[in-house]
């Protein structure tokens, strides 16, 4: 049996990332079950950062992590991992209450935010429909994210700290032993201290093996298609829209216009698909909002998000179960959290204490505890 400081279980994003921060000092092991990290939801990622969405908790993750993203450490990537979109949140005239909403949700943390009418929402984005548009909320600092780039930037720092990332290594069992635990994979076994449940949708099932309680973990479907763009037109500078109650939103994607139901069906954890209905009411609420036309659908998939009942992420060692320490929940805020969600658990695991610039954004250790969340 080897023996390590910590055991990660996943290798997405949230795991990735969490290995390459305790890696910094610690002898770490990443067990990833499929072939390839990433596979279910880090690699299906809408790849957006936006300060404008979530909860406060997930806001203030997103504004520490664009810190992050900003001003990447030397040899993380070889080139910016963050490019200009913008974000515009539109609404029927009968919308304008969550309108309201959504901008002053927004200038509590982002200023920059701000109401724009039908005539500069169609100058940033000329196929939206006069007579659908009552109104749009803007957010100029939104960005897309390279995704391939921030999740391989992760892994790759973490193997230069000395970490081991085994895949195809999916767990059996987990139990006490001594002091830590003991985690049986297809790839070996490990006796370690520490234990960090990064394991996604599948976070409750490798608790249950571990005798530990679940969260009340649900994974939502989250389906996107790509279709062609418009002839002739340009639509690379385009912001995202997005229906301001997320009943859709589209997107340039690398010469296509990407679209999305915006839908959070509850399923089982395992490898989404998307549904034909699900694409249906998608092209629906698009054509009856812009002037797109979808007639072939050229790719589509599904991916995986998973929540707890406020919304918030969980990251903090089990209350029942010591060296036990949960990383789930990340919904749809996985990558554009990643960075500080990292330094937050890694504080609690190495220092048992959240570190100090999190601390005045307001993060606070309760915010995110597992115990929230138990009886």
């Amino acid at each position: 049996m080897a023996v390590v400081d910590v055991v990660v279980i996943g290798a997405g994003i949230a795991g990735a990332a969490v290995a390459c921060e305790l890696a910094r000092g610690a002898r770490v092991v990443a067990l990833e079950t499929e072939d390839v990290p990433g596979y279910h939801a880090t690699g299906r990622s809408a790849a957006l950062l936006t300060e404008n969405y979530g909860n406060t908790t997930i806001r203030r993750l997103t504004i520490a992590s664009r810190r992050f993203f900003e001003d990447l450490p030397p040899g993380f990537a070889d080139h910016p991992v963050l490019a200009p979109r913008g974000v515009l949140w539109v609404g029927r005239a009968d919308q304008r209450p969550s309108l309201d909403a959504a901008l002053a949700a927004g200038r509590r943390l982002v200023p920059s935010i701000h109401r724009i009418e039908g005539h500069d929402a169609r100058v940033l984005c000329p196929v939206l429909r006069d007579d659908y548009l009552g109104g749009a909320v803007f957010e100029p600092d939104a960005m897309d994210l390279d995704v391939h780039a921030i999740h391989q930037g992760f892994l790759g720092g973490f193997r230069r700290r000395g970490g081991e990332l085994l895949v195809g290594a999916g767990v059996g069992s987990i139990r006490r032993h001594g002091g830590g635990w003991a985690v049986e994979s297809r790839k070996g076994r490990f006796a370690a201290g520490v234990i960090v449940n990064a394991a996604g949708a599948w976070c409750d099932d490798v608790a249950r093996r571990a005798g530990v309680p679940g969260i009340g973990l649900v994974p939502r479907r989250r389906t996107a298609f790509t279709f062609a763009a418009p002839d002739g037109v340009d639509a690379r500078r385009w912001p995202l829209v997005l229906d301001v109650d997320e009943r859709f939103y589209f997107k340039p994607e690398s010469g296509r216009i990407l679209g999305s139901p915006a839908d959070e069906t509850p399923t089982a954890p395992g490898d989404a698909q998307a549904e034909e209905l699900d694409i249906a009411e998608a092209v629906d609420r698009i054509e009856r909002a812009s002037t797109l036309t979808v007639t072939r659908i050229e790719h589509r998939w599904a991916g995986l998000r998973s929540f707890v009942r406020d919304g918030s992420p969980v990251a903090g060692m089990d209350p029942e179960a010591p060296g036990f320490f949960w990383l789930a929940g990340q919904g749809g805020y996985g990558i554009m959290t990643a960075p500080a969600l990292a330094r937050f658990s890694a504080g609690l695991i190495v220092e048992g204490s959240v570190p100090a610039d999190l601390l005045t954004l307001g993060l606070t250790a309760q915010d995110l505890s597992p115990q929230r969340l138990r009886p």
